[in-house]
């Protein structure tokens, strides 16, 4: 009886490592080597946007500089 039990809670398990395991391992793996591709092709294109940002935040700051030394051309040694 204990041995017919045994057999039936083995025979699964053994199916499930043997077929089941490994295909989902090579599936899930896929799909995050997938992900992690994805991800850093949006990354690139952010990075690119922010970088385009900066420079127009950097033009935007030296043309305010240069308005302020219009102004007042001694406002850096009051920082």
């Amino acid at each position: 009886m204990m041995s017919s039990m045994l057999w039936a809670l083995s025979v699964p398990l053994i199916v499930f490592m043997v077929v089941v395991a490994p295909v989902w391992l090579v599936l899930h793996y896929r799909a995050q080597r997938r992900l992690a591709a994805d991800v850093t092709q949006g990354g690139q294109a952010q990075l690119q946007a922010l970088s385009e940002r900066a420079a127009q935040l950097e033009q935007r700051l030296h043309t305010l500089e240069l308005l302020l030394d219009q102004d007042d051309p001694h406002w850096r040694e009051r920082l």
